[in-house]
């Protein structure tokens, strides 16, 4: 239940198996491998390809075996190439050429999805709250408006003041055509005033076929974005002049930023929610996304709100109790 961003083809069938590694682009390894024995070489790269699904048009090379400081181990890096982008991970190989291991490390001084940048974010819920969800979002993407739909105003009214909302915008540009636009003009808006920016989403997720229109012509979309936006100025009293050179520079600088923040993070398609930290992928029912939340407070040292009261049911064989009229 969620939407692929193609922009990451190289990551998403390949380096998904080695991202918590903190995979990144690297330079290629040294030609030719130090594994001189041709057998061992293929079978090497057979595991390789095998265990991490890696598609037939990337290559696998094996760069330099070094000593580890594993007794019984030296250290083999192997590069995966694809379309010029490269990225490389060091693996362990015995010394008897039997056994092919990967050893991970993590930093738990510096958790990248606990150290999301917010700042100047319009933030929805209390300011000072200890718990922040942060929800990587595209406006023009179905599921983000699903998702959108379980955090407001549900989510938000259980919650109160323990817990503030952030957005980050992720546009699959390859895929949604006017999501670029609809960010860059939701950014124009947080820029004088944060209740707008959240009007303005709520309104977009919650009526994204008016924008597409019948006939998904691109410049209709960029117009009905457009005076959307301006619709929303005149109900928060904001700049028409700002506002109106904002939305015709349709800078995607900041748009850009975060969306390398989020290929970062691994985020593979929205909506892509962390929620002090703790990753939630796609659109979930709110009662999912409530025991992520619930956990992150009970962290902070906050008490959840009580879990909410099921339903009365109606004993068998009872009638239903009357109804007034008009009911």
């Amino acid at each position: 239940m969620r939407q692929l961003s193609f922009r990451l083809a190289l990551y998403s069938a390949v380096l998904v198996a080695v991202a918590a590694i903190g995979c990144k682009a690297q330079n290629p390894a040294t030609s030719g491998s130090t594994i001189q024995d041709p057998t061992l070489a293929r079978h090497i790269e057979v595991m390789v390809r095998s265990q991490f699904s890696v598609p037939g048009d990337y290559s696998v090379t094996l760069g330099q075996r070094t000593p580890s400081k594993f007794p019984g181990y030296d250290t083999l890096r192997i590069t995966l190439a694809h379309a010029g982008r490269t990225t490389s991970t060091d693996f362990l190989i015995s010394t008897d050429n039997k056994t092919l291991a990967r050893l991970e490390t993590f930093n738990l001084d510096h958790i990248p999805a606990q150290n999301i940048p917010i700042a100047n974010r319009p933030i929805r819920g209390n300011p000072d709250a200890k718990v922040t969800v942060i929800s990587f979002d595209d406006l023009e993407c179905p599921f983000c408006a699903a998702m959108h739909r379980e955090l407001f105003p549900g989510t938000m009214d259980r919650y109160k003041d323990k817990v503030r909302f952030v957005y980050k915008d992720d546009p699959l540009v390859e895929i949604h055509p006017w999501a670029m636009h609809a960010a860059v003009d939701a950014n124009c808006i947080a820029a004088q005033n944060d209740k707008a920016y959240w009007s303005y989403v709520d309104y977009l997720h919650a009526h994204g076929d008016e924008v597409s229109g019948t006939d998904h012509n691109a410049q209709k979309s960029y117009d009905a974005l457009d005076r959307i936006a301006r619709d929303q100025a005149k109900t928060f009293s904001l700049d028409a002049a700002k506002l109106d050179a904002c939305l015709a520079k349709q800078d995607e600088t900041t748009i850009r930023e975060s969306m390398h923040e989020a290929d970062a993070l691994g985020v593979d398609g929205t909506p892509s929610l962390f929620i002090d930290g703790e990753h939630i992928n796609g659109a979930l029912p709110a009662e999912q996304v409530w025991i992520v939340i619930d956990r992150a407070l009970k962290a902070a040292g906050v008490e959840p709100p009580p879990a909410p009261t099921a339903p009365a049911t109606q004993p068998a064989n009872q009638p239903a109790p009357a109804t007034a009229p008009g009911k």
